[in-house]
């Protein structure tokens, strides 16, 4: 399966197993969403459990707070992560505090599912990578698959939990792997080990990272597209990096991270959103707490330009395999 596949097999599977999963949002029925994630849903289990709503996002996380408040699990839509801020107030505000102002007698366990990140030449509003925001929320999962097998089991993890969880889908990727290298052929899933999704149910543990490339020279941690642009550069880079895909923000695997870096000495943080706060900044505040004694080189950062996301300048802007490949060798190579 490619990714938008196996986000429908995921969303298939919950509705057909509990009859309290609703999902919604703009074009998400009749239409199937914008990248037909949810195509044939509607079709399949009716307008009641798959329906549309109107352009209003703080409506739709709205409706997502109060379902799940009175115990219908829905799986919400946002269709673009770039028209997520005007819900922002209410996820804020409300769907990570109902447990807590509560004392527990009150649950928000939904899921809010967007689009994600660059590499498609979306422009500045069909582009952003907003994670950092929702990272600062407690009470708030984040969730970013880099594959169509963590993609489907993610996502049923997510639905059936008691958490909100904020599910954002890399769109570069939702139709196969992509090495960072501009204006490529779009590569196949059909021979990648992580396109192999089995039917019927499973999950994937949320807050557990997974090592997808093991190595000595250094570690990466990422997550998202990036997962694959830091596979590729290191393999024509020949430099031994051990990769992370961090898989989940909130929480997320410093254990996980802190064991690889103990053993390498060296790191790249990686990500398509602007430098200044963002999550690479955590992680690397977190990776010197943990493994500051077995650093032999600054961490280094890499990410998209603290400016609005490009359109004409797009891979200037995304941290293409070239730019990785310059970052291995600065880490490896430092002193």
């Amino acid at each position: 399966m490619n990714m938008i596949q196996a986000l429908n097999s995921a969303m298939d599977v919950l509705l057909d197993k509990n009859p309290d999963i609703v999902i919604f949002g703009e074009d998400t029925g009749y239409f199937g969403g914008v990248f037909r994630t949810t195509d044939g849903l509607q079709k399949k289990y009716g307008v009641d459990r798959v329906f549309d709503t109107p352009i209003n996002e703080g409506a739709i996380a709205a409706m997502a707070i109060g379902m799940s408040a009175k115990g219908l699990k829905p799986i919400a839509e946002i269709q673009f992560a770039d028209y997520i801020f005007p819900a922002f107030d209410q996820i804020v505000s409300e769907m990570s505090r109902i447990r807590y102002r509560s004392a527990g007698q009150f649950t928000t366990g939904c899921v809010v599912r967007a689009p994600w990140g660059g590499g498609i030449r979306g422009g500045q509003t069909h582009s952003m990578s907003p994670e950092a925001f929702f990272t600062h929320i407690p009470g708030v999962k984040v969730a970013i698959p880099s594959n169509p097998h963590d993609a489907k089991g993610m996502l049923i993890a997510a639905a059936e939990g008691n958490d909100p969880v904020i599910f954002f889908e890399p769109k570069r990727i939702y139709n196969g792997p992509f090495d960072g290298v501009p204006d490529a052929p779009l590569k196949s899933w059909a021979k990648h080990p992580k396109g192999e999704v089995p039917d019927g149910h499973y999950t994937v543990e949320l807050g557990k990272a997974d090592v997808t490339r093991e190595g000595s020279a250094c570690t990466v941690v990422t997550y998202g597209t990036l997962v694959h642009v830091a596979e590729a550069a290191a393999e024509k880079s020949s430099i031994d990096a051990e990769i992370i895909d961090l898989r989940t923000l909130t929480p997320y695997d410093i254990e996980t991270i802190a064991a690889s870096v103990n053993k390498t000495g060296r790191v790249v943080v990686a990500h398509e959103a602007p430098r200044t706060s963002g999550f690479g900044a955590e992680l690397a505040a977190q990776i010197q707490e943990e493994c500051f004694y077995a650093l032999e080189a600054p961490i280094y950062r890499l990410t998209g330009w603290d400016t609005p996301y490009p359109h004409a300048h797009e891979w200037a802007y995304f941290p293409i395999q070239s730019r990785f490949i310059r970052a291995l060798e600065t880490v490896t190579e430092a002193v």
